[in-house]
């Protein structure tokens, strides 16, 4: 099976990549990740994924694509589904679409290990790119694994980020770890007056 992985990061390609050789299939990686930002983030991560496949032996193509202005213009009416309506089709297409006309007889994609992304809105955005450009999705549920390859990639000395990609899903972690701390803080404040 000749298949392209879409791949979003080093981290998340760990398992994804162990357990398809486990089973006989050597993907080449495939980057195009127009979502990330800022700049030196998207760099941080693709010159991750750059290093971490040389040392592996996998083949890496990389599409470069810092797309900040398309990601803006396509996401600003709508930001609360940025993912489903943009961030995942655009880059799910672009995969299926080099693996049709490169030759490939399937594509993947490492945000399948993710146990934070939508998984039921990623398979059907994959399944609809697969029909559109007549070539196979590979699905497999690579969450089982998530734990075990964050690990491996630590080990590793991966770099790993601390949020998804866009700027908005890192406004998203900074509004989720004050909302945890007025929580925490409230909450002792309520034990005292117990």
């Amino acid at each position: 099976m000749k298949l392209l992985l879409h791949t979003c990061c080093a981290p998340c390609s760990v398992y994804c990549i162990d357990t398809l050789r486990e089973e006989g299939i050597e993907p080449t990686v495939y980057w195009f990740n127009p979502n990330i930002h800022p700049y030196m983030e998207y760099k941080a991560r693709r010159d991750c994924v750059k290093e971490y496949t040389s040392n592996i032996g996998v083949q890496a193509i990389f599409e470069e694509n810092y797309g900040l202005r398309d990601f803006c213009k396509n996401v600003v009416n709508d930001l609360e589904n940025r993912c489903q309506k943009y961030c995942y089709p655009v880059r799910l297409e672009q995969t299926a679409k080099y693996a049709k006309e490169n030759g490939y007889d399937s594509f993947s994609t490492t945000l399948l290990v993710s146990p934070y992304q939508n998984h039921e809105m990623l398979i059907q955005v994959a399944e609809e790119m697969a029909k559109k450009y007549n070539i196979k999705f590979l699905y497999r549920d690579f969450r089982v694994g998530f734990r075990q390859g964050q690990a491996k990639a630590r080990e590793l000395g991966l770099y790993r980020q601390k949020y998804c990609g866009c700027v908005f899903s890192e406004e998203d972690r900074y509004l989720q770890e004050k909302k945890k701390k007025f929580t925490d803080t409230r909450s002792l404040e309520d034990k005292k007056l117990i």
